[in-house]
């Protein structure tokens, strides 16, 4: 094929993770050509494959778009330049041919050296100060700041599949089906104890479902066992766990007959009200108004809990932060260096903290409905997975695996 060629490279564990074929189709699909210059298998289970392909498409602009693409895939440039710097011309602005992030690990090429890009998180720029590259918010640019180009000089590193599978068999797919719900949360129990014994993060999303289905006392009892390094969700979650420590109802429906009870729709008010009056969450546990629950066992373990506001939220409670940029900031912060992210029926929380992530950090996505997943991984969060139940099921399932 006449027209414009290009050299790609590419490693890991290339045949098992699927890629190899989705670089080939993607060339394919694209109505261009590839030829294989040069294809090392991985001889062993720790060996990484490598992939040096050269190819054509009919002209520069197809190529282009299909060296986009297989960038994606984890390609670059065989003999790469340097990274394309640009300055932004006013704050909140990238230059029109900005390189827009993926929340998979990023490397750019400056003086020679392949440098890691921090704080990795999709959908955002890279910038560099002082040859330090690292993602930002579009709005948080600043007039002057130099930033990343193009795709020259940008490699992206896939997550690869694990080469052992003789744990946590659920992830061997994308969605756990409900006769698997058992294994999964034997397997995920497993995991749990392992990041916890190593001192690392585990940070649960969390919407008012849990509440709703019977969850709040094994979420509580997680917390309280130290399986909790941080609490995500919106006001609901924490009013209606409130709700049921004062009145022993969820949305005026009493948790243990599941019957609705006289002026109950009054409920989710009155604990609205009620901690509004001492003060916040935090001063209602330490008065002793607020005597169980998850929000109890945050406030009374030290476990940071980020509550994010929105349109249709009663009250709120004082410590929900109705501002969207600090909310962002606060669930950002509080998602660094999580290794696991357990998102608990929550949609809307959990697409959002998907697009916080890297794809470094494990995500388990527990909902009934399947397709909450399926957004997920829409949206770019390719790591998550799926454990498609009841979530107060879950939940009971989980704490008694942990003890």
């Amino acid at each position: 094929m006449t027209g414009a060629t290009r050299t790609l490279e590419a490693s890991g564990h290339l045949i098992d993770s699927g890629l190899m074929a989705a670089i080939m189709d993607a060339v394919i699909l694209s109505g261009a050509e590839f030829e294989i210059a040069e294809f090392e298998i991985g001889r062993t289970n720790q060996d990484a494959s490598r992939l040096v392909i050269t190819v054509s498409a009919p002209s520069a602009e197809r190529l282009e778009a299909l060296v986009g693409e297989l960038h994606r895939l984890g390609c670059f440039a065989a003999e790469a330049p340097g990274v394309t710097l640009k300055a932004a011309e006013r704050d909140g602005t990238a230059p029109p041919d900005f390189y827009s992030t993926t929340n998979a690990a990023t490397l750019v090429r400056i003086g020679g050296e392949w440098v890691p890009v921090a704080s990795q998180r999709m959908d955002s720029v890279i910038v560099v100060e002082d040859g330090r590259p690292a993602c930002r918010l579009l709005r948080e640019v600043r007039q002057g700041d130099r930033i990343v180009c193009g795709y020259e000089g940008v490699r992206v590193v896939p997550e690869f599949k694990a080469r052992d599978r003789s744990e946590f068999s659920f992830m061997s797919s994308e969605i756990s089906s409900e006769r698997k719900v058992e294994l999964a949360v034997r397997d995920l129990a497993k995991m749990m104890r392992e990041v916890v014994a190593r001192k690392g993060r585990i940070v649960v999303v969390a919407g008012p479902v849990v509440v709703h289905t019977g969850g709040a006392d094994d979420l509580a009892a997680l917390v309280r066992g130290g399986y909790v390094q941080a609490l995500l969700g919106g006001n609901a979650v924490a009013v209606h766990d409130i709700e049921g420590a004062l009145f022993n109802t969820s949305l005026g429906v009493d948790l243990r007959t599941g019957r609705p009870v006289d002026a109950g729709h009054r409920n989710h008010m009155a604990a609205i009200n009620a901690v509004r009056g001492a003060g916040g969450i935090k001063a209602a546990v330490h008065s002793g108004l607020v005597k169980s629950g998850i929000m109890y066992e945050c406030v009374v373990n030290n476990v940071p809990f980020v509550l994010a506001g929105s349109l249709r939220d009663d009250g709120p409670l004082p410590e929900v932060i109705m501002d969207l940029y600090e909310a962002q900031a606060a669930y950002t912060k509080a998602l660094a260096g999580a290794e696991l992210v357990l998102m608990l029926a929550s949609m809307l929380h959990s697409i959002a903290v998907g697009n916080m992530l890297p794809s470094s950090a494990t995500t388990v996505c527990v909902d009934i409905n399947p397709a909450v997943v399926t957004k997920l991984n829409d949206r770019g969060s390719g790591q998550a997975l799926g454990i498609v139940t009841d979530v107060g099921l879950f939940l009971n399932l989980l704490a008694r695996e942990l003890g």
